[in-house]
């Protein structure tokens, strides 16, 4: 039985943005790859455009996280690969930044690839380059080894402060380095309770028994640290706490984001449900939750489960996480409507 309401299966990808241009054609515009957006709203005073990517079906990332105070532009890969390059070099060559891009994307190996090879080919032409890899995933790899790590909700954090100091016309080399601090203060993990199902295959991409939940699962279908006996919403809320906590001690007596994302087949009911549990336990933990959001910000096609975010604020990235932004279809985030 198909469950998937698209034509076929593997033209998903490129029906999908049509359609996004289709309705916001006045905010955005595709490149000749078909697999890049630009936006056309992007702040004047920009010298540096911020241009994610990473592959398809995680909507409403990585495209929806492009607009003011956000990303300028995005390159999308099919569905759970890579983007090629040829799309990050066309929305970089057509934005034409006076002081190069600052490339965001995920810490998987396509992507760093193909970034990368984007990044050379604008160096030719004389158009610089910076990348941040988003590493917040801390069932991914242990604290000491935060290179291996892969990048997963955090990521759409980073692209708001970083965007955010774009429009104040910074420099590449400071909205690069404020990016990797937004990182670096930034952790996620994730539950699921059901697999992901990718349009083209007959069945889902994992197994998960009735009753049972996989902790710190990745949202492409990564195996999680372990499989437990699925509890209630405060339960799983307090096993997710704990874990950024062990991770990331400094989160007790802060300020912080906090952000709990869905998986695309999880209700905001619930979402909100497993929110006020966490903000609850962060309290008792001295944390100050400045911002506080439950929503779908990266999703895994058909995955129910949650992520939990957190992300050490500072003076200056609580102010830019608190400004102003519209992006092209996210929930709120920070001073974003």
């Amino acid at each position: 039985m198909a469950r998937h309401l698209v034509n076929d299966p593997f033209d998903a990808v490129d029906d999908m943005m049509r359609g996004v241009v289709a309705a916001h054609g006045d905010r955005v515009a595709r490149t000749a790859s078909g697999r890049g957006l630009y936006t056309r709203e992007n702040d004047p005073r920009r010298r540096v455009s911020v241009v994610v990517g990473g592959g398809s079906g995680h909507e409403p990332a990585f495209l929806g996280w492009v607009g003011p105070g956000f990303a300028d532009a995005v390159a999308v890969g099919n569905v759970f690969a890579a983007p090629a390059a040829d799309p990050v070099v066309e929305v970089v060559q057509t934005l034409a930044p006076s002081d190069g891009a600052l490339f965001l994307f995920g810490n998987y190996e396509g992507d760093v690839m193909n970034f990368r090879l984007a990044g050379e080919f604008l160096s030719d032409i004389g158009i610089a380059s910076r990348t941040v890899l988003i590493t917040d995933d801390v069932a991914s790899a242990p604290a000491h080894s935060p290179h291996r790590r892969r990048g997963v909700a955090g990521g759409v954090v980073v692209a708001k402060a970083a965007g955010a100091l774009a429009d104040q016309g910074a420099g590449l080399d400071d909205v690069a380095a404020l990016a990797g601090r937004v990182n670096d203060a930034t952790r996620s993990i994730g539950v699921a309770l059901s697999s992901c199902h990718l349009p083209t295959a007959a069945r889902p991409t994992f197994e998960l028994p009735d009753g049972k939940t996989d902790f710190g699962i990745g949202v492409h279908g990564e195996t999680g640290l372990s499989r437990r006996t699925r509890g209630t919403a405060a339960e799983t809320a307090a096993q997710m706490v704990d874990a950024l906590l062990d991770d990331q001690p400094a989160l007790a007596d802060s300020r912080a984001l906090v952000l709990v994302n869905t998986f695309g087949a999880t209700p905001l009911m619930e979402a909100y449900i497993v929110l006020g549990e966490v903000l609850e336990l962060l309290r008792k933990a001295g944390t100050t939750p400045v911002f506080a959001h439950a929503g779908a910000y990266l999703t895994s096609l058909q995955m129910a489960g949650v992520s939990l975010t957190t992300t050490l604020l500072t003076p200056e990235t609580e102010a830019l996480i608190g400004a102003p932004g519209s992006p092209l279809t996210l929930p709120p985030l920070g001073g974003s409507r």
